[in-house]
């Protein structure tokens, strides 16, 4: 059955076979078949689109997953964006369930603001709207001049917690860090249940020996500055011991987080958790990169789950680590097309959604 008006056309790029895996469910859910189109690698490693089939004055989509070759799969989507616009597509919208580089999204020293560039080159290319899903900061949507759809991936997580952990009532939702309190609130208000905070972890990515705040050089030089005008030097910071703010003591502690990519974090918060008294500890996040030796720190780990979306795929990690599970989250993103296409309110997919959520 087909949920949708005519011209709608779905394409999936060649980033990983997960990604067209997520656009087949995705097509199946919409009621229509994938759009025919080659995306290949020629033998000098450039990117080459080919769409075999019309998208004159039709809305578009592309669907694209984030594989281990980030800027392979950033290029696929640009060049066949790029090709829709030539091909003159009525609107072309981006599917990105997790957006890449959205890390680097502050200023770093001498660095730069690289998701800035990364949305830059989308619009440039001829994208019309960008369908995303838990934005490392939602700031990032003020990079784009398009229409950004933020999606949220709790409802999905939140279900599995009340339907596939038994005794969850006995449960504490768990920030690891102070910056990730407001989420784990979040899901500890929607739960009705107790949060706990951990602090005193390393804070190498938000310290402020790393945001260029140290430049100029501290160094006093003669005549530079005017000795009324010197700049006052604060004090540097001093990492606590670690603590957790909240009972655990037999109890299941539930760490909940936007993305889980180096894992040492999690498996340190894991043991402390131990330590406290915890009997149980399970990982909830919407992005799970999960690079290098991440499942084999995970099964080596006190950690008894760790429970992400298919934003990313991770097929290959589920083989290494068992406690890996996935949770489908391709009737949100289906949902979002339908409703894009048909000019219909987002507003739906949105409901009870603060704004700190």
């Amino acid at each position: 059955m087909n949920h949708t008006k005519g011209g709608l056309v779905i394409f999936t790029a060649n980033s990983h076979p997960s990604s067209r895996e997520l656009g087949k469910r995705i097509a199946e859910r919409l009621g229509v078949e994938l759009g025919k189109v080659q995306v290949y690698q020629e033998a000098n490693r450039e990117t080459r689109v080919q769409i075999q089939e019309s998208v004159r004055g039709k809305d578009v989509f592309v669907i694209q997953t984030v594989s281990k070759d980030v800027n392979t799969t950033i290029m696929e989507m640009l060049i066949l964006v790029y090709a829709c616009r030539t091909s003159c597509a009525k609107s072309i919208t981006g599917v990105l369930p997790y957006f890449p580089y959205s890390k680097q999204c502050k200023m770093r020293k001498r660095g730069s603001i690289v998701s800035k560039l990364i949305a830059s080159m989308m619009c440039k290319a001829g994208l019309t709207h960008l369908i995303t899903m838990d934005l490392h900061q939602k700031e990032i949507q003020g990079f784009f001049n398009i229409p950004v759809d933020n999606l949220r991936a709790s409802p999905f997580l939140l279900q599995y917690i009340q339907e596939e952990i038994p005794d969850y009532r006995n449960a504490v939702i768990v920030a690891k860090s102070p910056a990730s309190a407001k989420r784990a609130q979040s899901f500890a208000e929607r739960l009705r249940l107790g949060i706990a905070v951990i602090h005193g972890e390393a804070q190498d990515a938000e310290s402020d020996q790393v945001d260029g705040r140290h430049s100029p050089p501290t160094v006093k030089t003669t005549g530079a500055i005017h000795p009324s005008m010197e700049i006052p030097l604060l004090i540097p910071k001093e990492k606590p011991p670690i603590t957790v703010v909240g009972d655990v003591g037999g109890r299941i502690a539930i760490i909940v987080d936007d993305i889980i990519d180096d894992v040492d974090s999690f498996v340190a918060a894991a043991e402390t958790l131990k330590e406290r008294g915890a009997y149980k500890i399970f990982i909830m996040a919407t992005h799970g990169i999960l690079s290098c030796d991440a499942p084999r720190f995970i099964e080596e780990s006190a950690i008894d789950e760790v429970v992400v979306t298919n934003t990313i795929p991770h097929e290959l990690q589920k083989l290494q680590c068992p406690k890996i599970k996935t949770v489908d989250i391709s009737m949100i993103l289906s949902e979002a097309i339908r409703r894009i296409h048909n000019g219909e309110s987002m507003s739906y997919l949105f409901r009870n959604i603060g704004v700190d959520d």
